[in-house]
């Protein structure tokens, strides 16, 4: 599979991808995998020619500020490049020497002798590292013992240094203190006193133990100061985010290699891809990718623009995204079976980079809880400003004014014992919220301003989402906001238009959805609910079912059959009924949790007119399908991840359970689900803003956001102990009361409503990996 073929399979073009290309490019003539292989076991492990040809083709220049001989692009074009050599692996220590170099050396470029190295390592001469780890699970270098005096002119320098990268290294840059004062000392390998020790890695390299008891010249100290602290920690914070495009590049070849296996592979005379639990399990391996590739995007994007909040980005970004690849390459080996444990087949060696990119510079545990700890830390804005007012231009706010407002606004405006509800709200308790977002003119935020909506930009959208869900606001009835408007506004008539979508902002009309029946759940082709025409209107028969709050609503928008004659899609229309015509039964079901959400509906020689009708006749199909979409990316959307979560928070402040080591893992690691759930959630709300068809991978965000919802519901029932059962409110310490299990049992459903995840998986598979058919 080519680079642009990847770029097809894994949605949109990272930055720079002009810039991966070439590398690949580079990599392929330069490089191969039978380098890499007849490289391992040998020292250092790597060839000096061929990192010059790097060098010269500017991959250690690119990031280098042009004062100092440098390209002056951005850190992302290292990380373009990084991910280029996850896909094809090179001997060379690109990250640990040319990544590492570029990042500390200018900052103490005004010093001659560290110019003279810059220059050196820019030319691709001189091969140099950063030693500044001493202790297993160190992540930023705060506790030193290396130290170096001055003695009769010279530097005396005691300490050890371990996992340094690389071996074969001209020298390395040792971070010490004088006094404590930090500073970097250049250190050879064939300094009298120093002793360098390789340690043989997973996947062939090598890295150093360091031992240093060594008199040197006094012109060896490059740098001291605060500022050499500061620079060595950004750096390696830098170079994370770098490991991980790494990662990311890894990711990419592994799937793409496997799903052509899946393709070409042949047992009992079928492709092995036909098979339906490994086209499910390569589809979790897709979800994964594209994961990795959302989280990595918005890392990249939001150290750009908070330069200050890199090491709490880059912590979670390796830390999530290294679990997914080492996951991911151990399940290529899996599903090329035995030919994937060999040695001579690329999956191991892919699984064999990935577990030393994962472990180095931070391992996903360490990182998992330095992401905690910098969270808590994290302050939030202390002001907070008005409400807009009418035809305020969002899109020119800035994102934190943004988010002040909207806090402001529910702060003075929502009603507190509707905070943090766990359940769906009936239309009376939500009804007083409803008209008072209507009032602000807030109750659309994606649509157009010419149909009363807020039509912010996809920044904003997910900000307006992130803090009603973060204040706890309750789902309103928002079929007619979520999914109906936006068909309407593609393809309603202007007379549909200027009828129902104002009366859907003013509360009038309140929608409901009548797609399943009890024969045509997932296989929604099959419905059978008849609209025959007769004159000027339509007669409908049939019935629908799991009609959410049908019981609330005035209207349906509901997917009829108009002509039996064709195949099932062809013979679908698009029909808008008003629930209190003459004919139409309505009768609850109650749920597991003794709730009432969902309603079967009857339809008995019910006249609707004809122009009820959207779109086209028998053109409904399509119209669904659209709707489909922007039902799933609802159904994508982080807000019951976050309920939960917030639920598994009173648990914890309330059961002491922060205090828990244990407790502290668990939750880090959902937090990181949760943040995975957003970053891949805001790639698909970026296509909705912009008018787009969601594509059919949108039905991998619906798998990923109930099952996260699930899995962080079960995580409240486990911590509860004794009263996870309890059907009896626990009080939490805000006042509040939680009954355990309720969000283990209201997130059933989600994984089975709007297409159950097994549908969802096999859409993915076939209209997105192109898995053969069984």
């Amino acid at each position: 599979m080519t680079a642009l073929d990847s770029h097809a399979l894994f949605g949109a073009l990272p930055r720079h991808a002009d810039f991966m290309d070439a590398a690949a490019g580079l990599l392929a003539q330069v490089s191969p995998l039978a380098r890499l292989r007849a490289l391992r076991g040998t020292a250092p492990g790597w060839e000096a020619g061929t990192w010059r040809t790097l060098a010269e083709a500017g991959w250690i220049a690119a990031a280098v500020p042009e004062a100092h001989g440098g390209l002056g692009l951005d850190l992302e074009a290292l990380g373009a490049i990084a991910t280029a050599v996850g896909e094809s692996p090179l001997p060379e220590p690109y990250l640990g020497a040319g990544a590492m170099a570029a990042l500390i050396l200018p900052a103490f470029a005004a010093h001659p002798p560290v110019a003279d190295l810059l220059q050196g390592v820019l030319a691709g001469d001189v091969v140099l590292g950063l030693a500044w780890q001493e202790n297993p699970g160190e992540i930023v270098p705060t506790s030193v013992s290396t130290s170096v005096n001055r003695d009769n002119g010279r530097l005396h320098l005691v300490g050890a240094k371990r996992w340094v990268a690389p071996a074969g290294a001209h020298g390395w840059l040792v971070h010490a203190r004088l006094g404590e004062l930090p500073t970097l000392v250049w250190v050879r390998p064939d300094d009298a006193g120093v002793t360098v020790d390789t340690e043989p890695r997973a996947d062939g390299s090598l890295l150093c133990t360091l031992h240093v008891d060594a008199y040197l010249p006094a012109a060896r100290l490059l740098a001291q100061g605060a500022e050499v602290d500061r620079v060595c920690q950004q750096a390696l914070e830098a170079v994370r985010l770098l490991q991980c495009s790494e990662l990311y590049g890894i990711a990419r070849r592994v799937y793409a290699m496997t799903l052509d296996y899946l393709k070409t592979r042949v047992q009992f005379g079928k492709p092995i891809g036909a098979n339906q639990a490994l086209q499910h399990r390569m589809v979790d391996a897709y979800i994964s990718v594209m994961v990795c590739g959302a989280l990595l995007a918005e890392a990249w994007r939001d150290s750009a623009a908070q330069p200050a909040a890199l090491p709490r980005i880059a912590a979670l970004a390796k830390a999530r995204i290294a679990e997914r690849v080492v996951a991911l390459c151990r399940e290529a080996v899996q599903l090329h079976g035995a030919i994937g444990y060999t040695d001579e087949y690329d999956a191991g060696l892919y699984l064999k980079r990935a577990l030393q990119a994962a472990s180095w510079l931070g391992s996903p545990r360490t990182l998992h809880g330095r992401y905690l700890a910098l969270r808590q830390q994290q302050g939030g804005p202390a002001q907070a400003e008005g409400p807009a007012a009418a035809g305020t231009d969002y899109e020119a706010m800035s994102d934190d004014g943004f988010r002040l407002m909207l806090r402001a606004f529910l702060r003075e405006h929502y009603p507190q014992a509707l905070r943090h509800v766990p359940r769906r709200l009936r239309l009376h308790e939500a009804r007083d919220w409803y008209m008072t977002l209507s009032r602000q003119g807030w109750l659309a935020p994606a649509w157009p301003r010419e149909h009363g909506g807020m039509a912010l930009p996809p920044a904003k959208l997910l900000i307006f989402f992130e803090e009603m869900e973060g204040w706890g606001a309750a789902r309103l009835p928002d079929q007619g906001i979520i999914n109906l408007g936006p068909v309407l506004i593609k393809h309603g008539t202007p007379a549909q238009q200027a009828h129902y979508l104002p009366r859907i902002l003013a509360g009038q009309d309140i929608w409901c959805q009548g797609y399943s029946e009890p024969n045509a759940g997932s296989d929604l082709a099959s419905l059978r609910t008849e609209a025959v025409a007769d004159g000027n209107d339509f007669i409908v028969n049939g019935q629908k079912i799991w009609t959410t709050l049908a019981h609330d609503a005035t209207h349906m928008f509901a997917l009829v059959r108009t002509d039996k004659t064709v195949k099932p899609q062809a013979g679908i229309s698009f029909l808008l009924i008003d629930l209190a015509t003459p004919g139409v039964t309505i009768r609850p079901i109650t749920n597991l949790i003794g709730e009432q959400e969902f309603c079967e509906v009857f339809f008995e020689n019910v006249r609707v007119p004809q122009a009820n009708l959207v779109g086209a006749l028998n053109q409904g199909w399509g119209i669904a399908k659209d709707l489909l979409g922007y039902e799933r990316i609802f159904a994508g959307s982080p807000q019951q991840s976050r309920q939960a979560l917030h639920h598994l928070e009173q648990l914890a402040e309330s059961q002491s359970l922060y205090d828990l080591p244990e407790f502290c893992q668990v939750y880090a690691r959902l937090l990181g689900d949760v943040r995975e759930l957003e970053a891949l959630y805001g790639r698909y709300a970026d296509i909705v803003r912009r008018g787009e068809l969601l594509p059919p991978s949108v039905s991998a965000l619906k798998v990923l956001a109930t099952e996260t919802y699930v899995r962080i519901a079960r995580e409240i029932v486990l911590w509860a102990d004794d009263a996870g059962a309890s059907w009896q409110g626990m009080p939490m310490a805000d006042g509040t009361a939680l009954i355990p299990c309720a969000p283990f049992l209201q997130s059933l459903v989600t994984t089975i409503y709007g297409g159950s995840s097994e549908i969802q998986r096999n859409i993915v598979a076939k209209a997105v990996l192109g898995l053969p058919s069984q």
